[in-house]
């Protein structure tokens, strides 16, 4: 993260269009809102508009401050042509009439797919995704970046404890182990849901491990099994699915990287991490 952080004060002060990548609850929405406050329209507005607004908000025609696109794969091929002709309005221009006007609208989208492989499918216009992608920041899942844990946990905790009135709220060591297991389908904003009702149950200071919600039954390796009927880790399905693609691809790194919606270096990552393909012979 500590990469990302310096992405996001490097790329602030300049940006005309990013895209953030990310799986859900990875904080796509925290990175571009850090991104409009380093930004010099920090002091226009930072308008949200997800997919079924867009017509409503192309309509009105923002001339200033950052236009926030989540989940841009879910808008529709026609929306994005729209779209695609609002943005080039924007582009800065030679003449001198309008060019302030047109620099001062930023516009940020997300996407918790791969864009590109959207583009080779015909699902997503390949001029868009390029103007978009002009600068790309990832966001890598919680369960990646688990050296980031104690600074979230201590985040969160803090911030509940002043918002419910209640004393600095503390971890022990079980309940830190217990959410280091956890792979967090969630991601951030699942932990935050987590730490929340963990204050709100705990009856003290200290957060138990009584205090936690049923998710972190989850994280145990003795709830692990592959048996009919019974509690799966979410780790283990991923893993047989990142098998059973990489073996209908024969092999092929690239193109199961490409299927998955991942890039090689997550793909290598967890194959290091627990998937080997020798069970693919």
């Amino acid at each position: 993260m500590k990469r990302v952080r310096q992405q996001v004060r490097r790329i602030g002060p300049h940006f005309r269009t990013v895209l953030v990548s990310g799986e859900p609850g990875t904080g796509k929405e925290l990175v571009a809102r850090a991104l409009h406050r380093m930004s010099p329209a920090s002091d226009a507005p930072f308008v949200v508009c997800h997919a079924a607004a867009i017509e409503e908000a192309l309509a009105e025609r923002p001339v200033r401050g950052t236009l926030f696109l989540p989940r841009i794969s879910d808008v529709p091929l026609e929306v994005q042509d729209r779209l695609l002709r609002v943005l080039r309005q924007y582009e800065p221009t030679q003449s001198r009439g309008n060019v302030l006007q047109r620099m001062e609208l930023r516009t940020i989208a997300s996407t918790e797919e791969d864009l590109r492989i959207l583009v080779s499918t015909g699902r997503f216009s390949q001029e868009l995704y390029q103007r978009l992608a002009t600068v790309e920041i990832s966001l890598p899942p919680l369960r990646e970046r688990m050296e980031d844990f104690p600074e979230l946990a201590r985040h969160f905790l803090e911030g509940f404890a002043q918002l419910y009135g209640r004393g600095a709220c503390k971890i022990t060591d079980e309940v830190t182990e217990r959410m280091r297991r956890y792979p967090w389908p969630g991601n951030v904003r699942e932990l935050e849901s987590v730490l929340r009702n963990g204050v709100l149950r705990s009856e003290g200071e200290v957060l138990e491990p009584h205090d936690l919600p049923p998710f972190a039954e989850a994280g145990q390796p003795e709830q692990s099994t592959t048996g009919m009927g019974k509690s799966v880790r979410l780790q283990d399905v991923v893993e047989q699915h990142v098998l059973r693609v990489l073996k209908d691809c024969g092999g092929n790194k690239l193109r199961a990287s490409e299927m998955l919606g991942i890039s090689r270096s997550t793909l290598y990552r967890m194959l290091d991490a627990g998937v080997s393909a020798d069970t693919l012979r």
